[in-house]
């Protein structure tokens, strides 16, 4: 009947016909609209109670006596070399402290932001921005050491040129942080002016954060007019999936297993958004949809994690959460938590009780230490803490079998010598191996493999791709070892990346399409196509991502649109993170492979201007100067950014090669050798070091460079290959 159009008159089509059946059936209600949280306690008393002073009631307040807990009593702090002055101006607090340029200045705090162990404040600057003091109150009482003010960088030296300090975007509220500490968030940033006029419908993290706006169910349950058609009693988000399930004990195995199976996710979802190392492609609407609807997980990189999976870096559970045995088991957030008040539904052991035989687990026939003690208790074991932010202790949700043999041979931390700290890891791994007689390996069994891949050690192509076949391992590590494969796509395996590809995990998916970007852009074309109609809004904007440079002009008809498309998408993800130095730069990339170079220089511009310490903004410049032909004019820019970051190892490896395409090639030498030097790691600088020395001459110094690298580095291909034709 409608063959004859084509796909978006398809879709207007259906669209049509949707709002036509649903306005006549009476099934849908306008849409909702936030209200706030005064009317929920009226039904919800236990749950208003609950929440009452939880972290998420206090994530942010405006300042005032009763909320502000710091010293303001004239109180001084002295951290790098500045003393800053905490103190009230006729009611106002207020704090004397370094600014952008190193002078002294006087400003107002606005709001606070989070509670305990500590408390940050925000500080009101030019341009609608909110920026977070570097220097915090330790909340925790006096006998544990706090009642003070305490840098949150202390050892590094942060002065108002760091990329760390107060002033700078790393610390700006409303793109770092904001919308994880208030409700339904709109940044609401002018890229042309460059200026934000955010605002909020709460403060902090209320009810509407999780469940969604709320005034149809307020509808629902006042008897409103057309309330029996409310679909989900009103609500936009009904977090049930653990109403009426229970866990009960399988007789075979001893293990506990849930009465049914969990075919949700939604409540993962909503704590993820913010409860996540992530990157935020799209607003999010909290609408009951899929994670990866609107955010991108990290995965895990060095840095975030160990090359086991436990936590290292900042990354907010989720990560660590989806490694364990028992998010595949079913377990999700509130089977330990309570929603509300953020705590454990039971003290102690009691909460892993609630599934485990305590006769089997809780005592010292599994934990081989006494009754009552800190080892006795499960999370000191399965769950160890990280402390960031100089007092907070956070557990790793990973909920993994220590693994002190891994210490020995990968250099992982373990939960034994947490403890037993005067003791070494071959000694808590012996003491493990005779309490069972072997060493237990747990569910996680990726270890190896990821700390190879991180080392390059040879085998390491065929290591991960016999791992990502194995589809029960967590969908984390084989999206981690999927964006691994990069330097060891070819046609030998090409076949098994283009699986990967359609693998069922969203998150495998964009790990598979991270590793693509090096190969040619038909290869690219015809493995990530496919995906430009993926379900998932940021895989598509990923898919596109790669594929950049090829021209819409130059794809099928039939495909055409699909890429359009996707390109849109890639496009809005930018702009909603225009604030970012970042976006600006992969926005200048997407115009420079379209041929807009003047767009491009642009965008480029703009991230500088949002950011003048961010890197690749002047590496890219320049290299779109070059693409001009207008290496002068690149050199310049470089100098100049020289000039601002000495120590730049991308900048001085930049500058180096321009140098080489002028044909200064000793000029050149010290660049390259110097970006070299202060990376040590990155096998590319020491292969064009190399190369370089080899050029000159000083073939002799070309290899100890090499050989150095591949003992710095591992086996880096090409600095194997490099070694064999020196």
């Amino acid at each position: 009947m409608f063959t004859h159009l084509k796909r978006p008159q398809l879709a207007l089509l259906l669209c049509f016909l949707l709002l036509l059946f649903t306005s006549k059936s009476g099934l849908t209600a306008e849409p909702p609209r936030y209200v706030g949280s005064g009317d929920c306690g009226r039904c919800h008393q236990q749950q208003a109670a609950d929440f009452k002073n939880s972290d998420h009631d206090l994530a942010m307040q405006p300042a005032t006596a009763k909320t502000v807990l710091g010293n303001f009593n004239n109180q001084t702090f002295t951290s790098n070399g500045v003393q800053s002055r905490f103190y009230l101006k006729d009611g106002q607090f207020m704090v004397q402290t370094d600014d952008e340029n190193g002078q002294l200045h006087d400003y107002p705090i606005t709001y606070t932001f989070g509670v305990y162990p500590l408390q940050q404040y925000l500080i009101p600057m030019s341009g609608g921005r909110l920026q977070a003091l570097g220097i915090a109150w330790d909340s925790r009482d006096k006998s544990q050491g706090g009642q003070r003010w305490f840098h949150l960088y202390p050892g590094q030296h942060i002065t108002h040129s760091s990329p760390l300090h107060w002033t700078k975007p790393a610390q700006n509220w409303n793109f770092m942080c904001a919308e994880c500490h208030s409700t339904h968030l709109d940044k609401n940033y002018d890229a042309k002016t460059q200026r934000y006029n955010t605002h909020w419908a709460a403060v902090n993290v209320a009810c509407e954060a999780c469940h969604g706006p709320a005034s149809n169910h307020l509808k629902w349950a006042e008897k409103t007019p057309g309330w029996q058609q409310m679909a989900n009693m009103g609500l936009v988000q009904r977090l049930d999936e653990t109403h009426g399930v229970s866990w009960q004990m399988d007789n075979k195995t001893g293990q506990p297993v849930r009465s049914q199976p969990n075919r949700s996710r939604k409540e993962l979802a909503v704590c993820a958004g913010c409860h996540s190392r992530r990157a935020q492609f799209f607003e999010d609407d909290r609408q009951g949809q899929p994670l990866m609807t609107s955010f991108l997980p990290a995965l895990l990189d060095a840095g975030n994690y160990h090359a086991d999976g436990q936590i290292e870096g900042e990354v907010y559970v989720y990560g660590s959460f989806i490694q364990s045995r028992m998010y595949q088991a079913g377990v999700t957030c509130t089977d330990c938590h309570n929603p509300h008040s953020l705590k454990l539904k039971l003290p102690g052991n009691a909460v892993c009780l609630q599934c485990h035989k305590a006769s089997r687990y809780d005592g010292p026939q599994h934990s081989f230490h006494p009754a009552g003690t800190m080892a006795s208790q499960c999370v000191n074991c399965h769950m160890p803490a990280q402390t960031y932010m100089v007092v907070d202790a956070r557990r790793d949700h990973s909920i993994r079998v220590p693994r002190p043999d891994l210490s020995v041979t990968l250099g992982t931390p373990n939960a034994c010598n947490q403890c037993h700290t005067d003791k070494t890891a071959q000694w808590a791994s012996e003491a493990v191996k005779h309490w069972y007689g072997h060493m237990p390996t747990g569910y996680q069994h990726y270890q190896s493999i990821l700390h190879n891949a991180r080392l390059t050690e040879p085998g390491t192509e065929q290591a991960l791709l016999a791992f990502l076949a194995n589809k029960q391992q967590p969908a984390i590590a084989r999206a981690t070892a999927a964006q691994m494969l990069g330097p060891y796509i070819g046609p030998s395996n090409v076949q098994d990346v283009a699986l990967l590809l359609k693998d069922p995990s969203p998150l495998v998916r964009a790990g598979a399409i991270q590793a693509l970007p090096a190969l040619p852009a038909i290869v690219r074309w015809q493995l990530v196509r496919t995906l430009l109609t993926d379900p998932s809004r940021v895989i598509r904007a990923l898919a596109a991502s790669v594929l950049t440079d090829i021209p819409e002009q130059e794809v099928p008809a039939d495909e055409r649109w699909a890429l359009s498309q996707a390109n849109h998408d890639y496009l809005a993800s930018l702009a909603f993170n225009a604030d970012s130095a970042t976006s600006q730069v992969h926005l200048g990339d997407y115009y420079r492979a379209k041929g807009q170079f003047s767009k491009a220089e642009q965008a480029y511009q703009q991230a500088l201007s949002l950011d003048p310490g961010w890197e690749t903004a002047y590496v890219n410049l320049a290299d779109l100067y070059r693409a001009q032909g207008l290496d002068e004019k690149g050199a310049l820019l470089l100098r100049s950014a020289l000039s601002r970051h000495p120590d730049s190892a991308t900048i001085n490896h930049s500058y180096g090669l321009l140098l080489i395409r002028q044909q200064h090639l000793a000029d050149a030498l010290p660049f390259l050798q110097k970006a070299a030097t202060l990376n040590p790691l990155n096998a590319r600088y020491i292969y064009v070091y190399a190369v370089a020395l080899n050029s000159l001459g000083q073939r002799q110094q070309a290899l100890a460079v090499v050989k150095e690298g591949i003992k710095t580095i591992g086996q880096a291909p090409q600095l194997s290959q490099l070694l064999l034709q020196l």
